[in-house]
């Protein structure tokens, strides 16, 4: 069996073919379409950051280089276009992690099995291990098909829970679509850290704008919240929901023969 190339290899790899800097999500994807890495985790965007990141900020001799937010090259690329004083610039690193970590957007209500402890599946990208937000904490919102009809707050009780006493009460019949800002942080292996004891006041007044910028998409505002660093997760629906679609399928079949 051949062995499998490591992240730092298939990012080198990828950066070294690209004919511009690449966005540290469509280094991710270039991995995962040209299958450079077979195991990618839950976090493959997150990972990928993380190694560029990190081998900026540990080794001296770093080959990577930063050319805009999220945004990286090989150094031996770039380097020789710019000059001294915007490459010092450029090698400043941005946090993984700031105030919100995850988000998605328009995820369906029918893509779920409804319970009082129900799976919310998300993949940061296609091919990636599902996450299970079921326990995430922070802000969502209800929508009849576009119209945000209900914003809400979860802090005592999971995401998962609050979403499902909103199928029984005075909403149940109101709302299709959901989405969620969370501020738990998701790991590698799919599952979520602990919430931070406290927040940089200078983080959260732009995180907060960021929020309702991507939430609600006003017309005037000319670009998405640029200051929500977090990663958003595609809805995955729930293997149940798709079992109980064949069974309804099956039945239909059965009812007409």
């Amino acid at each position: 069996m051949t062995k499998e190339i490591t992240w730092r290899q298939a990012i080198d790899q990828v950066l070294g073919a690209a004919a511009t800097p690449l966005h540290y999500r469509e280094i991710a994807e270039r991995i995962i379409a040209d299958g450079l890495r077979r195991k990618l985790g839950a976090t493959p965007a997150d990972t990928v950051n993380a190694q560029i990141s990190g081998s900026m900020k540990r080794d001296a001799l770093s080959p990577y280089v930063r050319v805009a937010r999220g945004t990286y090259a090989l150094k031996s690329a770039v380097m020789d276009k710019l000059q001294h004083s915007d490459a010092t610039a450029l090698e400043e690193t941005e946090e993984q992690y700031a105030i919100v970590t995850s988000f998605g957007m328009f995820w369906r209500r029918s893509a779920v099995q409804w319970s009082a402890n129900p799976r919310l599946l998300g993949v940061q990208q296609l091919g990636a291990t599902p996450v299970d937000f079921n326990i995430q904490r922070g802000i969502y919102l209800l929508y009849d098909g576009r119209e945000v009809i209900y914003i809400g707050r979860t802090t005592d009780r999971p995401l998962g829970r609050r979403l499902y006493e909103h199928t029984l009460d005075r909403m149940a019949t109101r709302w299709d679509r959901f989405s969620w800002f969370g501020l738990r942080p998701v790991a590698d292996s799919g599952q979520l850290g602990a919430l931070p004891s406290a927040y940089d006041a200078a983080q959260m007044i732009p995180a907060l704008e960021a929020i309702l910028i991507e939430a609600l998409e006003p017309r005037q505002n000319r670009k998405r919240g640029d200051d929500l660093s977090a990663v958003e997760f595609m809805q995955h629906e729930d293997p149940e929901v798709q079992k109980k679609k064949l069974r309804d399928s099956f039945e239909a079949v059965l009812q007409k023969s």
